[in-house]
């Protein structure tokens, strides 16, 4: 269940050699229509990788007939060279799909700063065009040659009953937060769609799955987020059908970065109910989320909900201290800004937290996704791997 779960996909996966471990680094993700709608959204990091500057362009056109991923390397803060590399990759992928260059998307991830062996790119994606498949295996293997620190290829789909379907792959492990939470994922769906709802209805999902989940903090140079149309199921869907489909495949992407994040023992979901706006809601449950006092006591299981009470009040939301009530998986802690139960009282022994926090100032709802702050975490960042 991934990118080639929808008609008129297909995938490959491979080892182009930009890894020095020789594991799997490039994929390859081919729409063959009748349709190649498509739209993106792409990290607000100022500091953007070629990839990234590249598929803005491409994406301008609202039409895509194939993404080129490469992990490996970020190609990131690589100058006019870097760029370069980008774009003939792209044209190295059209001239063998019999197609123009801005049908081509781009997309990276690994180290910033190295230039990526243009070479061995250029000769992967040859061997990823022979390679292509409608089948799971290659989506598969496409979702593994994308993986960065992750564990897990990460994949979904969902088929409506109509007979038009969403799939999908993803990687995240760290340097992960908005805008989408590094990270990489395509999209794919065979509906039938109107091009201009394409980029509405992508933006819908993202900004309630990838955008609310915040790992470390860390906004990535690379982010992208790529959704292709083929058409090939014939069926056109409602577009509130559509886009909650769509939701559902995103939050389910999110759901496995988060679980596979980058030294994790704890799953977090900071939930908040009661804020003045919605904009509030996600100011209030991001800054907790983000709180490293909060993330080190939920890795030591200690239900300190002091910490969490701190990180509301300096959060740039508006907050009433005496209407602050805080519960950490289904144990209220505080009511009205003040302690309402003993911190041992809360069981944080399994993976799942959840930290409700209400505000009782308005109708704002919002959930922010994030991980604990475990040894793990900094051993795995203080040795990065290239």
């Amino acid at each position: 269940m991934t990118v080639t779960t929808p008609k008129g996909f297909r995938a490959a996966g491979l080892a182009a050699g930009i890894k020095a471990n020789g594991k799997p680094d490039l994929a390859l993700v081919v729409n063959d229509g009748p349709e190649y709608g498509a739209a993106g959204v792409f990290t607000r990091n100022k500091v953007k990788a070629a990839p990234v500057l590249w598929s803005k362009q491409v994406l301008t056109t609202g039409r895509l007939r194939a993404v080129v991923l490469n992990s490996g390397g970020a190609n990131a803060c690589t100058g006019p060279e870097g760029f370069q590399t980008a774009h003939a990759t792209a044209e190295k992928a059209a001239q063998l799909l019999g197609c123009g260059p801005i049908e081509v998307a781009v997309c990276s991830t690994g180290l910033i700063g190295a230039q990526l062996p243009r070479e061995a790119v250029l000769a992967g994606v040859e061997k990823a065009v022979a390679a292509l498949d409608t089948s799971a295996q290659a989506a598969l293997a496409a979702a593994t040659a994308i993986m960065t620190t992750d564990t897990v290829a990460k994949q979904a789909a969902r088929t409506d009953p109509a007979g038009w379907s969403i799939g999908g792959l993803t990687k995240g492990s760290g340097m992960i937060a908005p805008s989408m939470a590094t990270m990489l994922a395509v999209l794919t769906t065979d509906a039938v769609l109107d091009p201009v709802l394409l980029e509405p209805a992508l933006r819908a999902a993202v900004r309630v799955s990838f955008d609310r989940l915040d790992i470390d903090g860390s906004m990535s140079t690379n982010d992208t987020v790529l959704l292709l149309s083929s058409g090939a199921s014939g069926v056109t869907p409602e577009p509130e059908a559509f886009t909650a489909v769509l939701r559902e495949v995103c939050i389910d992407l999110a759901g496995q970065m988060q679980a596979d994040a980058e030294g994790v023992t704890k799953r977090i979901t900071v939930r908040v109910s009661g804020a003045a706006s919605e904009d509030d809601a996600v100011t209030v449950a991001r800054t907790v989320a983000r709180d490293s006092l909060v993330k080190t006591a939920i890795f030591g299981a200690d239900a300190n909900w002091g910490r969490i009470a701190a990180a509301v009040g300096y959060s740039d939301a508006a907050v009433e201290p005496d209407r602050i009530d805080i519960a950490i998986n289904g144990v209220e802690l505080c009511r009205g800004g003040v302690a309402a139960g003993g911190r041992t009282d809360a069981d944080l022994s399994g993976p799942d937290v959840l930290i409700a926090i209400g505000l009782g100032l308005g109708g704002g709802t919002a959930e922010i996704r994030t991980t604990d702050l475990s040894h793990a975490y900094v051993e795995e960042n203080s040795a990065y791997p290239s």
